[in-house]
């Protein structure tokens, strides 16, 4: 997908969430599915939609994710959706299953008790539509996402409860996106909107915008943000990044030259590995005097399609389904926080400024440079902390062929676990020409603690 690069502003801008959702079709705008008994009054599934409905999360989920790529949002933003959006599925879906899993409230700092339905409902039917309704609340497509809501609800409508179930069962989704979003309220990000635009550096050895586009800084405020789990923004931050030198006998020149040297002499496969994770979701390139844009996927949007992808190979039930989403978006989302904290507090240069300065004028990487500092790298913090969460939830050796990135063009690779995915995603940064090796390693140590820590902090499913 290409446009006109004057969408750039967009992903740059600090603009506000759009207006509140708005509810909408009722039960009576539907055609009424057949009639059934009510059954109890205290979180209950109605008997016509005991059925699975998995996928039909899995539907919301491609959803948000389709908008969020039109929209370009930067990955941390892109977290914050993917967070807030899984956790008001799961927070309606554990109230139908209060003996296996628990809720976030007593386990968050600040997460709200939210009450149980009063009525009959389809807790599936409940937890889409919580989903999508705190999904158009954070996005800037709200008629897109208003679409998608229609559509997805019309399915699950289809055979489903009773005009009476539905009704209520749309009324409690509602409930619990009002009490995510309000609590999404408080995290610092519209304070965040407000403060004053980065200032570059002009200290060497410090990150400055690339080419083609020089974009400012993304996000240089996101340790600002409330985190799920972590005690500061800080709780794992990195050994120091190794120190500036344009001494051709330092460690640091030789690490760029590690970079220069691996980025011209890739093989084929190396290729392939950088761009099947480049994961940028404004990847600018040039033809002539003309600048065109491709929006993709967030390196965080990856994962979440990786567990649609798992949950489905391996039936997983609605509630499993959820509970895989949450965790991972839990610890994606900390996982940014914990990132660019160091990112914006190091301010290592990229190795396409270095080597461009010190070794070989005018090289490029065969990926685009991101527009933020070097130093740990995303990739590698993000997709360790993934697989942590996700081994002891889906299975440590658990084969899978990765099909994420073939409506962008590339074929699915296979691997053969969580943690084999993770590392190549991370040295794909190496790859890329767009990270030293020190910030990979140091950020796949600190996304494997943060990991730990969401486990450690977070019990979604509950022993026995």
């Amino acid at each position: 997908m290409k446009v006109i690069i004057a969408i750039l502003s967009v992903w740059l801008a600090a603009a506000p969430a759009p207006a509140a959702a708005q509810h909408p079709a009722t039960a009576a705008q539907h055609p009424a599915g057949p009639q059934h008994p009510a059954g109890p009054q205290h979180a209950a599934i109605a008997p016509a939609v005991a059925q699975d409905n998995s996928e039909a999360l899995r539907r919301a989920e491609d959803a948000v994710t389709d908008i969020m790529v039109h929209d370009i949002f930067s990955p941390p933003v892109a977290s914050r959706i993917y967070l807030y959006t899984n956790i008001a599925a799961y927070e309606t879906l554990v109230k139908a299953h209060p003996q296996e899993y628990s809720s976030l409230y007593g386990q968050v700092k600040g997460f709200p008790e939210i009450p149980a339905p009063d009525k009959a409902i389809s807790f599936p039917v409940a937890s889409v539509y919580a989903f999508l309704l705190v999904g158009k609340k954070l996005v800037f497509s709200d008629s897109a996402m208003q679409d998608s809501i229609h559509a997805i609800l019309h399915d699950l409508r289809s055979g489903a409860p009773d005009p009476s179930t539905y009704k209520a069962s749309l009324e409690y989704g509602q409930q619990v996106a009002a009490a995510v979003i309000a609590w999404a309220e408080t995290d610092q990000y519209k304070e965040t909107r407000r403060l004053p635009r980065y200032r570059i550096s002009r200290q060497k050895g410090k990150w400055i915008p690339t080419p083609p586009v020089y974009m400012a800084a993304v996000e240089p405020y996101w340790n600002r943000i409330r985190p799920i789990t972590l005690d500061s923004a800080g709780q794992f931050r990195p050994p120091a990044a190794p120190p500036f030198s344009a001494d051709s006998s330092s460690p640091f020149y030789h690490a760029a030259y590690d970079v220069y040297r691996t980025v011209n002499s890739l093989s084929d496969e190396q290729k392939a590995i950088a761009n099947f994770w480049d994961c940028n979701p404004f990847a600018v390139t040039t033809e002539g005097h003309l600048m065109f844009a491709t929006k993709k996927i967030t390196p965080g949007g990856h994962w979440i399609a990786i567990v649609s992808t798992v949950s489905r190979q391996q039936h997983r039930d609605i509630m499993e389904t959820a509970a895989a989403y949450t965790l991972t978006s839990i610890g994606i989302f900390d996982a940014f926080i914990s990132c660019w904290d160091e990112k914006y507090r190091s301010n290592v240069i990229r190795p396409e400024t270095y080597i461009d300065a010190y070794i070989d004028e005018g090289w490029r990487p065969i990926l685009q440079t991101p527009p933020f500092p070097e130093y740990t790298s995303g990739h590698s913090i993000v997709s360790m902390v993934a697989a942590t969460v996700l081994t002891p939830f889906l299975g440590g050796q658990y084969a899978f062929n990765d099909d994420t990135e073939k409506k962008y063009g590339l074929p699915e690779r296979h691997f053969v676990s969580f943690r084999q995915a993770a590392q190549e995603a991370a040295v794909s940064r190496l790859y890329g020409g767009i990270h030293y090796r020190a910030a990979i390693e140091e950020g796949q140590v600190s996304g494997r603690k943060i990991g730990e820590w969401v486990l450690q902090k977070i019990k979604l499913k509950k022993a026995g």
